[in-house]
């Protein structure tokens, strides 16, 4: 219980004359109002973005996880005041997967995009009596949904100059798996770009893919544009976060921003690719942190926030 506070009469005093100079400013100037605090992105409001999703179990497209989480997914970003549209496509036999796409703002488009779905099974456990089970998802799948969806509560998007697009991505991780092939919600977004005006001939596209590892490295991917890694790792060393998000040159990796590069966009992956459990069923929610999750979300909301500015081409990318 908190003490018991005494004040003396002088004390009282002053408050009320403070009370009647500020009630009569008031009558004179109007009403004074407090300059509205724009929310940050928080690591622990993302986290508890994971961990919603794992709640539902693996992710696999066409399952019933699946689309109860998608579900949860649309009320999430609806909820936080952004247009939303769904967007079916076939794969594999016969089962109907969807892209969901969120959109606010006005000017040049923007697509910040990562995958919802978990892969069908995990079939690079050590255990091989458990590689026939499906990945629980929680790097490979939530953390990158995870950061989109706390930028949809906290991004000031007019500020940004950008038409801002979310794009959730299905049937992304099952490559190598008969019938099936990798970045199949991306491949088809792309080709059906005139289909959403409002996304279509995107300024660049930046994906968010395993990125929620406590033992987080993002390097630089080399299939990205340059001028777009350029700016985002450049920004993540102005706060701070260059131990982490790390300006060297690592892996080449087929994921989301390929067909965006193909179609002759500008497109980067943000994804830490040193990651002992991808594809195993061990990439569970223990092996996230929050202090991960913020560096990455802060790093794309302040970016944003300033215009997303890059240099100018030299015509490499």
């Amino acid at each position: 219980m908190e003490p018991v506070r005494k004040y003396s009469v002088e004390l009282i005093l002053l408050a009320a004359l403070a009370a009647s100079v500020g009630f009569f400013g008031y009558l004179g100037y109007g009403l004074v109002q407090t300059p509205t605090v724009e929310p940050a992105f928080s690591g622990e409001m993302a986290l508890a973005d994971a961990e919603a999703q794992m709640a539902f179990g693996p992710r696999v497209t066409g399952s019933e996880a699946h689309r109860q989480m998608g579900d949860w997914l649309v009320e999430t970003l609806r909820a936080a005041g952004w247009e939303i549209f769904i967007q079916p496509f076939p794969v594999a036999d016969g089962i109907e997967a969807r892209n969901i796409i969120a959109v606010r703002g006005e000017g040049p488009v923007a697509i910040l995009g990562a995958h919802y779905d978990s892969r069908l099974v995990a079939d690079r456990d050590p255990d091989p009596a458990l590689r026939g089970r499906p990945v629980p998802g929680a790097n490979d799948g939530a953390s990158g949904v995870a950061v989109l969806t706390e930028l949809a509560r906290t991004l000031n998007v007019p500020a940004s100059g950008h038409t801002v697009c979310l794009v959730f991505f299905d049937a992304e991780d099952n490559g190598r798996i008969p019938g099936w092939d990798w970045i199949l919600g991306s491949r088809y977004f792309v080709a059906n770009l005139d289909k959403f005006p409002r996304c279509d001939e995107p300024r660049f596209a930046v994906i968010v893919d395993m990125i929620g590892d406590a033992d987080q490295q993002v390097y630089l991917e080399s299939n990205s544009s340059d001028r777009l890694t350029d700016a985002i790792w450049g920004m993540a060393r102005d706060l701070g976060y260059g131990d982490w998000i790390i300006p060297e040159y690592r892996y080449r990796i087929t994921d989301d921003h390929i067909p965006f590069l193909e179609a002759g966009f500008l497109a980067a992956d943000m994804i830490d690719f040193d990651y002992p459990y991808w594809h195993t069923t061990q990439d569970t929610l223990d092996k996230l942190s929050a202090e991960s999750l913020e560096r990455i979300g802060r790093t794309l909301e302040v970016w944003l926030e300033a215009g997303a500015p890059m240099a100018e081409s030299s015509g490499e990318d």
